[in-house]
């Protein structure tokens, strides 16, 4: 069995994510016993417990699942994964030398509000880089409120910041969430097209004719539904503030949890919205990558057949 040399593209990192090709149909803790031949079947063990094996992209901590022949294994230091360890309400699904994607958790703030003191997604992944380099910075692609979990895009330096903010409506391909709703759906999918102002009090306004406002358009299809509650699949096809929290009370389906836009309960005791995959052309490599985060259980459960 033939080992991939570690990626490249690492090489400069002080710490190492080490990849490898599976070439053979084998159990996880057989390759790795295989692989890391230097070192005790303890330590490996223990690198397997703690989360620092990756199968195509995905954690994996089960001595016996499969690897089937070309399969990519991502093994990370110890000091990449002390590092990861220490994030609050989020998790690295994806990083190269020019964007981060993570996983944020309900209640955590994309970035900070004017008295800065709170501790964010941005403000962790700003101190997670300079960890490796004290001159590398992170910046902000776009954002989730606070209470929307889900997959956000962060860039590692400025020339990929401005190529994706620019050029944001090419690059991505699909932004897609699932947002539980108040009310059983009657439509299985539709298109809501409005303008959106944004009032002194900062809340969103939606207008159906041009009044100057920023035009927005969501699309959403019902998954599933009972008396209660309705699930849905949302897709952006703008992407303006408070879009689909707006949109959803404009159909008389407001968001769960979302007393601002119109909801009368909070089953969930958060808002139920979240970002459920991310499809764009990589800046550098221009290749196509797609990135999901699994629906809550919570969400699935509030839309159970009564």
């Amino acid at each position: 069995m033939k080992n991939k040399r570690p990626n490249a593209t690492n090489k400069n990192k002080t710490f190492r994510e080490t990849e490898y090709i599976v070439k053979e149909d084998i159990e996880l803790l057989p390759f790795l016993l295989q692989t890391l031949n230097n070192q005790s079947r303890n330590s490996v063990k223990s690198i397997l417990t703690r989360g620092q094996v990756s199968v195509d992209g995905k954690v994996i901590t089960k001595h016996n699942h499969p690897l089937t022949s070309g399969t990519k294994i991502s093994i990370q230091g110890n000091q990449s994964a002390m590092k990861e360890r220490a994030l609050i309400g989020l998790e690295i699904i994806h990083e190269d030398e020019d964007i981060l994607v993570v996983e944020k958790e309900a209640g955590m703030l994309s970035m900070a509000t004017d008295n800065g003191q709170e501790v964010t997604v941005y403000s962790q992944l700003r101190h997670y880089v300079r960890q490796s380099n004290p001159q590398d910075r992170v910046f902000i692609v776009h954002r989730l409120d606070r209470d929307t979990s889900g997959v956000m895009l962060f860039a590692k330096n400025e020339k990929t910041k401005q190529y994706l903010q620019e050029n944001w409506k090419n690059v991505v391909i699909e932004r897609m969430y699932t947002a539980l709703v108040e009310g059983e759906v009657k439509k299985e999918k539709g298109t809501i097209t409005s303008w959106l102002t944004e009032s002194k009090t900062f809340k969103i306004h939606s207008c159906p004719f041009d009044n100057g406002g920023k035009k927005a358009v969501t699309h959403y299809k019902k998954i599933r539904s009972n008396r209660n509650y309705s699930l849905l699949e949302v897709n952006l096809e703008t992407g303006r503030k408070n879009q689909i929290r707006v949109h959803m009370e404009e159909i008389g389906h407001p968001i769960v949890g979302d007393k601002k836009y119109g909801a009368s309960s909070n089953p969930l005791k958060r808002l139920g919205l979240h970002a459920t995959s991310l499809i764009f052309v990589h800046p550098t490599t221009k290749k196509r990558m797609k990135f999901t985060s699994k629906v809550p259980k919570k969400f699935i459960k509030a839309t159970k057949a009564q």
